[in-house]
């Protein structure tokens, strides 16, 4: 490709908005353009990284057994209320009608249409098990788009969905499914990690969650230091502390806090650390009650993990200041768990403090030297905080260590949730009608186009591992409109090159040899070639690695072989 034919716009500043480093770069670098709000149209250069993703994606889905079928955008709410999400799903789920009033919605995911594909084509246990998948536009109208592709409202996803007569076979699929999920990042030359996770809206029994590292990931994982485990921490367990609880040394004691509502406040003005602490959350009941949920003060309230309390509303719901003054006689800021007369949940690190402060369910009031059993009823034990780098592994290996994960990828063991609610029934072996077992796996592929990024930059642009980037080579030769030396020596190599195999960007622009750097680092190449009047005088091109700190002579005889072979040794690097 020459380009000055191809329709580059690159941009020297941070574009306003952009906050991470993969959408400032896609805008940058002329991969993507905003149209509106989550809405992007990919440009020329970023279609050549996002088929290259696809294709990776496909290779390996079809190496694991699935097979590819195209399902439509635009799916009837008839499939979505019986399995009960229509209502469900929430305001991410966008609605819409036809012209005869009948509603439809923008798939964010196809459990439903591929259930009904399935119900309608699957009639007996000899058709399975069968795996299909599809790479497709999705739609989730997101509350705040942010960060680019990243949280996008509109986005392409490869989506899988297999078929099983028992959960043995299901398991199966899964370890098949899991192990080509982790070859798919390996190729694309991401550090990740597969961890532990909810199921979320989607639902099932067990899943993953692939996560690419980076520190502007959204998601908090937390991995051992001497073992394999690892877990999203919204699924981590924090185990209980092994010694016991200390014994009481204080009296109770009601201390006058005018003004004091957070517990920073509190530490600094009763001189107690945070652990001593304990904060009284007033949470909506599933009846229409309120739950109190009490955490240490040096603790964040897991939303995921306390929403499945017996009696707590799911989704999670924060009481209204009304319904903190009705459940405790107080409003928020001053809730402690003495004297309350509704169901009481305390963490189990919280259910192990002794002599601590708390809320006195009045204004401007606080307590000290509360103790479990001698001031108020013991409580029921849960585990319901997020776990802190040091905890110890919930394997009993190690302790955890928390990093910051990009979620590009999610396979679930769905079971029989979609199956038996939408009739998807097969005939046994014995004649007789059993629902499906169904599991599903998900890779975002605009997502992993910006994780790539998130990995790979330096302060000089992108710098894409050598399986997608969007070409291989950039041939940049030194006022071509000046010297027909370079003219002379540049056509040939470029045309070598290009039957080859390699796939090459041609520098011709009439601009200076600065602008023509400053894009080339920007856009990420992998290999540049300068072809100059000084290297062809000794026989020799310019070459740099685009992870390099240093030009290296390269012979012109034989460049084209040599840089084929370059190529092709930075590809082998992340096949398996």
């Amino acid at each position: 490709m020459r380009l000055s034919e191809f329709p580059l716009n690159t941009l020297k500043e941070v574009p306003a908005g952009a906050e991470i480093v993969s959408h400032q770069l896609m805008l940058r670098a002329g991969l993507i353009r905003q149209l509106a709000a989550g809405l992007y149209t990919w440009l020329p250069l970023g279609v050549r990284v996002l088929r290259k993703v696809e294709a990776i994606v496909r290779e390996e889905m079809d190496r694991a057994g699935a097979q590819e079928l195209l399902m439509p955008m635009v799916q009837p709410a008839e499939l979505w209320r019986e399995s009960g999400r229509w209502d469900q799903f929430g305001p991410e789920l966008l609605r819409l009608r036809d012209r005869h009033q009948r509603d439809f919605c923008l798939g964010p995911t196809h459990e439903e249409v591929i259930t009904d594909l399935a119900r309608r084509e699957l009639k007996s246990y000899k058709q399975l098990p069968v795996n299909w998948y599809q790479v497709q536009s999705k739609f989730r109208d997101e509350i705040r788009p942010r960060f680019g592709v990243m949280r996008s409202r509109e986005f392409i996803m490869k989506d899988a969905y297999s078929f099983h007569l028992d959960e043995a076979c299901l398991a199966r699929t899964y370890e098949r499914m899991y192990a080509a999920y982790g070859r798919v990042c390996d190729r694309l030359g991401l550090a990740y990690r597969a961890v532990e996770a909810d199921t979320g809206s989607i639902g099932g029994n067990l899943s993953h969650e692939f996560h690419v590292l980076a520190e502007s990931g959204e998601d908090a994982i937390a991995f051992s230091t001497g073992s394999d485990y690892a877990a999203n921490v919204e699924l981590a367990p924090a185990l209980p502390p092994t010694a016991p609880r200390p014994a009481a040394d204080r009296t109770l004691e009601r201390v006058a806090t005018p003004g004091v509502r957070t517990i920073a406040e509190l530490t600094a003005f009763l001189e107690l650390p945070a652990a001593q602490c304990l904060k009284t959350l007033i949470v909506q009941g599933e009846d229409g009650g309120a739950v109190a949920l009490v955490i240490r003060g040096d603790h964040e309230l897991n939303a995921v993990k306390a929403e499945k309390l017996p009696g707590v509303a799911a989704p999670l719901r924060m009481a209204t200041a009304e319904q903190v003054q009705a459940a405790a006689g107080c409003e928020p800021g001053f809730v402690g768990p003495v004297g309350l007369g509704i169901q009481v949940y305390a963490d189990h690190a919280a259910l192990a403090a002794a002599d601590f402060a708390c809320g006195a369910n009045e204004a401007d009031a606080h307590l000290v030297g509360v103790n479990w059993g001698r001031d108020l009823p013991e409580p029921a034990a849960a585990d319901i905080r997020n776990v802190l780098a040091g905890d110890p592994s919930p394997d009993g290996q190690g302790t955890l260590a928390i990093a910051r994960g990009i979620e590009v990828g999610h396979v679930f063991q769905l079971g029989r949730k979609y199956s038996e609610s939408m009739g998807a029934l097969v005939l046994d072996a014995e004649g007789r009608e059993q629902p499906m077992f169904m599991g599903c796996y998900g890779i975002g592929v605009t997502r992993l186009v910006a994780a790539a990024i998130e990995q790979h930059f330096d302060d000089r642009g992108i710098v894409w591992p050598e399986t997608i980037a969007p070409f291989q080579v950039a041939l940049v030769p030194m006022n071509p409109q000046k010297s027909e030396a370079v003219r002379t020596a540049v056509e040939p190599l470029y045309q070598a090159l290009l039957e080859a195999g390699v796939e090459v960007l041609l520098d011709d622009r009439d601009v200076r040899p600065g602008v023509k750097f400053a894009d080339i680092e920007l856009l990420g190449i992998p290999h540049r070639v300068v072809v100059g009047e000084r290297g062809l005088a000794a026989g020799a091109l310019e070459y740099r690695s685009r992870r390099a700190e240093d030009n290296e002579a390269l012979p012109l005889e034989g460049a084209a072989a040599a840089l084929l072979e370059r190529v092709r040794q930075g590809i082998d690097r992340h096949q398996r």
